[in-house]
């Protein structure tokens, strides 16, 4: 069994599998130790060194880029040269960042200026920890979740920092307008000069090296640092040369199985149902799922009947150290007509809750500061049960923490 990727997903394969009875082979493109994505904020604001957030991998773990898949042979092909055979090949190849269509991003060479940095590696984490200094100026493009936490990140290591989002608000896909002010807040208090509704037009360099940004109105701000947070795609070329069924993301079943019955696909790089959930708690319980099925059909202890059906995930970000910031958001947050919904906010303390029922069930919340409660409403929305009708528990999931 070879598994091609060591990342979270990957990982987590290869060591249920273990536990299970079940030998694999892990090949990883990265020199790198392997290592948990969600935390390289973590590692650029100072807090952690690589080594806290690196990941217990398996022993048989090869370091190499793999070039392409002969399904009629069952082997996968290095850069190198080498082969490796296969009887049940798993694609956990996760995703790449998406760089925007910007004038002067790249050089004439195809590499990105110096000073210009993606934020999805941990190369790309320690080049930008490694370049950032206390006065730089640094622009952050895009202010999803991944936007917020690199700038407030580069803020924290005493740069000046400028986000720019196109949108007109911040982690507008996880959060409503009033959470999403709190979080504007928060960046804000910081240092960091937040712009919306600001699209980038051009990134301008001067001997290969980035000097400026310039807005779609011709503003142009001046920059040492740029980075590009504007989301990540699934990383499926493999898979499409391989001649296997690719749409947003490499098609899987129930089973994680894609279009070739010896090829099972998981994590960031897979589309279950239509969906590619790009985040970690779908991966986790993706490799959970096909470590039961890969060890049952090998004769080990396992689950033959284990089926992924998909995953209702939570959203949560914890910003620690200086200005500790928390918030989660799950479901639905926005409301629809016909909808009820249920706002507990204290300017003071900076907190915000806020959840919304639908015909008797509650499909989503987004909370913000001291989140006691986020479990159990988690579960309450997981269990898509009927609340009772006199709403009294629903306060009480609300303020349950001594909230008021």
């Amino acid at each position: 069994m070879v598994v091609i990727g060591a990342g979270l997903a990957g990982v987590r394969l290869a060591r249920r599998l273990a536990e299970l009875g079940r030998s694999v082979t892990l090949v990883g493109d990265e020199e790198h130790h392997p290592y948990n994505r969600v935390l390289l904020a973590e590692v650029l604001a100072g807090r952690y060194s690589p080594e806290v957030i690196a990941l217990p991998a398996p022993a048989d773990l090869v370091r190499a880029r793999v070039t392409g898949i002969d399904r009629a042979e069952r082997t996968v092909e290095c850069a190198d040269g080498t082969k490796i055979a296969y009887d049940t090949l798993v694609l956990a190849t996760g995703s790449n960042p998406v760089l925007p269509p910007l004038r002067g991003l790249f050089t004439p060479d195809h590499v990105l200026p110096d000073g210009v940095h993606a934020f999805r590696t941990m190369d790309d984490c320690l080049g930008l920890s490694e370049a950032v200094r206390p006065g730089a100026r640094a622009v952050v493009i895009g202010g999803g979740l991944l936007g917020v936490s690199a700038a407030r990140a580069l803020a924290l290591r005493g740069a000046q920092v400028v986000l720019a989002q196109q949108s007109e608000r911040l982690m507008e896909r996880q959060l409503d307008p009033a959470a999403s002010k709190l979080v504007r807040r928060h960046l804000t208090d910081l240092g960091v000069e937040v712009h919306t509704d600001l699209r980038v037009r051009d990134v301008r360099c001067v001997n290969g090296s980035v000097r400026s940004v310039e807005m779609a109105d011709g503003y142009a701000m001046d920059a040492d640092l740029v980075v590009l947070a504007c989301g990540v795609h699934p990383r499926v070329g493999l898979a499409q040369v391989a001649g296997l069924d690719v749409r947003k993301g490499i098609v899987v079943d129930d089973e994680l199985r894609t279009s070739d019955p010896h090829i099972r696909a998981l994590g960031d790089c897979a589309q279950h149902d239509g969906t590619v959930y790009g985040l970690a708690t779908p991966a986790l319980e993706q490799a959970d799922v096909l470590a039961e099925l890969l060890a049952s059909e090998a004769g080990t202890t396992g689950d033959p009947h284990a089926r992924y059906t998909g995953t209702r995930s939570l959203t949560r970000l914890t910003l620690a150290g200086e200005g500790f910031f928390d918030l989660a958001a799950f479901g639905e947050t926005e409301a629809l007509p016909g909808d009820d919904v249920v706002q507990l906010a204290d300017a003071t303390r900076g907190t915000y809750r806020k959840v919304v029922v639908r015909d008797d069930r509650l499909v989503g919340g987004v909370l913000v500061g001291e989140l006691g409660t986020v479990g159990a409403l988690a579960r309450a929305w997981e269990g898509a049960e009927p609340l009772p009708a006199d709403g009294a528990p629903l306060l009480h999931l609300l303020t349950n923490d001594g909230g008021s």
